[in-house]
This record gives C-alpha cells, structure tokens and sequence, in this order.
C-alpha cells in the first residue's frame, strides 16, 4: 500500500466474496467508493473472489483516482494476491504519530462477510471495522437464532418452524403445512438478497422448495405467509442506536425477491406513508430488536405491518445491507438528513469508537 498521509485515514474496503452475493456486494463496494471523500481517507480497494483469494482491486483504485464518474457499475475483484494481515501489520508500524488505526469496511453480504467469519478475523487482528461484530453477525445471519431470540425477547414475528435437511422425510411437507397452513415461504438460515427463498403454494411446492433452500443452507426456516405491508427502517449506533425514517416496498413479484431488489422491480417508497405514531413504535421495535441480536454500527430491520389488526412483526435483520443505487438503507437515511458521505464517515467513526471502547475491557492476567 501507498505510504499513509497523517491527515487522511486509512480505510480499506473489502469486497467480493464467496457467497451467492458476490455480484451484489461489488455493486454495493462501487457505490461506497464513489461516496467517499478522497480528501478524508486514503482509500484501498480488496476484492475477494468467488474461489476465496484475496486480491488488491488496482484497477477499481485507480478509477478512484479519477473521481466517481468512471468508476463502472460493478467492481470486479481482481488483481494481484493480497494478504490483508502482513498488510495491515506493516501499515501499523510504518504509521505516522498520533494517526488512526486503519479501519476496515467488509462491504460483504451473505455467508463469509456477513456472519461474523471476516469479523472474527478482524478482532484477532485487533483491527477496527465497520458494522456488527462477530455474535450479533453469527446471530443475525442464522434466521433460526435471530427468531429464537426474537421470542425470547417477546418481539412479535411471523409463526415459523425450522429444521435441518436431514430431518426432511416424505411427511415433511405436508406436516408443515398442517401446522402453518398456505401460502408458506420457505428460505435457506445463512443467506440473504432472497436468493433461495420460495413462496409455496400447495404440498408438492413445499416439498421442491425445502429441496432448494437445502442447496444453499443445511439449516431451513419456514415461515408462514403475511399479509401486511412490507416496511423497512434503518438503524445507526453502537451504544446508542438511532433510527431512520421508515420506507416500504411494494414488490413488483409475488414477493421482494432477489430481482425486485437489485433489477429495480419494486416501487420504493421513502418515507413510508405511515401514521406518526406507527413510525415512533417502528422505530422503537427497530432499536429493541437491533439490542436484542448485540448489532452495532449499522443494520436494516425489516418489518410486516399487519394494518388491519394494527401489528408490526420483526421479519429479520440485515447487519450489512446494500448500498447498491436502489438499496434502502441509504435512501432511508437520505430522507432522514443524512447524505451519502455523512453515512460513511458516521461508520467510520463508530467503528474506531467501538475499537477504543472494547480496548478497555480485554485485560488478558488474572
């Protein structure tokens, strides 16, 4: 890496990835660049590609270089191989006096970004990094867990019922139905964007979609259908967590499915068309749930309001959600005041303030 200048600070962002989501995290690393303010940081692109080696992303730095307009619509994680530790080690020892640690920002979704693995090897590193560290990562990736703790913190959801592949027997099927009625809406535990998620509607579409959702996860969790209005709010902060305005999808498919969400087939509507005290208790839910998984940083809470009955059900959390061009959580924020660069540099700083924080509760004689 170039040498450090002591009035910028180092902020590597990391890309790519092994899962499913690879695509859409080079989409989301695209937009953070082009977001962030090259007179504040000294900026290092890493992409990790699909086969796991990590490389240093020349070409996307030198777009950088030259302002947000060539940067394409993707980043592709590509270049020559890149180990982020003797980097990181180097980078500590040659810093200038009194300049801040290097801070990381995994703009990875899905299984190896998103579940606490990168987290887990960013605190062996003792290395400052954006969003939620490795529990809440672990506990907001797995549905399974995040709905055990969900319960177990009263917080109202959708009936739900889980199960390993190798439970799945001729009966499965049918006896999820029996105790969820139809539709239900069948997904893999550790994976997010919708990818392996089917809406089924009778025995036989249950049964297909327990078999893709397997293809993905060996954990499957299986949710009965809401009807409801589909809302999502942002959430800020470590200690003291801070909610966006709230928007709502209307999906443009049967649900929010992975085309919906990045081919630009729903209508998004920012701030959503909620009553006063709707938005104060979503906003409120947000926040409890955020606590209750141990998020910090950032995270988007995803909701059904059932309007009839007057109920809002936590859905899931998403610890690092998209910053594609048409992704909620940015735009929510927008709509709450704060800009692009204002996001970024707010999660920058919450991520050298956790560090610090936790820095002193790591006494390590007895």
């Amino acid at each position: 890496m170039p040498e450090r200048s002591p009035d910028r600070q180092r902020l590597i962002v990391v890309f790519g990835g092994r899962s499913a989501e690879h695509e859409v995290s080079c989409t989301s690393a695209r937009h953070v660049l082009a977001a962030v303010d090259s007179d504040r940081y000294d900026v290092t692109a890493v992409g990790i590609r699909r086969d796991g080696t990590w490389v240093h992303a020349l070409a996307a730095e030198a777009m950088l270089a030259g302002g947000p307009g060539p940067l394409p619509d993707r980043l592709d994680a590509d270049g020559p191989d890149f180990e982020l530790l003797p980097v990181l080690a180097a980078d500590h020892a040659l810093a200038p006096v009194g300049a801040p640690p290097p801070v990381v920002f995994p703009v990875l979704h899905g299984p190896y970004g998103e579940d606490g693995t990168i987290q887990g090897l960013l605190e062996m590193a003792d290395v400052p990094y954006v969003g939620t560290g490795v529990l809440g990562s672990a506990l907001a990736m797995d549905k399974i867990k995040s709905k055990e703790i969900f319960d177990a913190h009263g917080i109202d959801q959708a009936a739900w019922r889980a199960l390993h592949a190798d439970e799945r027997t001729s009966d499965t099927a049918a006896e999820l139905v029996a105790a969820l009625g139809l539709p239900l809406f069948v997904k893999p535990a550790n994976m997010g964007s919708s990818v392996g998620v089917s809406r089924a509607v009778d025995v036989e579409a249950v049964a297909a979609a327990l078999d893709l959702a397997a293809t993905y996860d060996e954990w499957i969790v299986i949710e009965e259908a809401v009807v409801g209005r589909e809302i999502e709010c942002a959430v800020l902060g470590n200690r003291e967590p801070v909610a966006s305005l709230p928007g709502e999808i209307r999906p443009g498919a049967e649900f929010y499915d992975y085309a919906d969400k990045y081919d630009d087939g729903a209508e998004l509507m920012i701030p959503a068309p909620l009553d006063h005290h709707v938005v104060t208790d979503l906003q409120d839910l947000a926040v409890r749930a955020y606590a209750a998984l141990r998020c910090e940083g950032l995270a988007r809470v995803d909701f059904f309001f059932d309007e009839a009955a007057g109920r809002l059900l936590v859905n899931e959390i998403n610890t690092m959600p998209g910053f594609t061009p048409i992704s909620m959580y940015p735009k929510m924020w927008a709509a709450s005041g704060v800009s692009y660069p204002e996001l970024i540099d707010r999660l920058v700083a919450l991520a050298l303030e956790r560090h610090h924080r936790r820095s002193a509760h790591r006494r390590t004689d007895h």
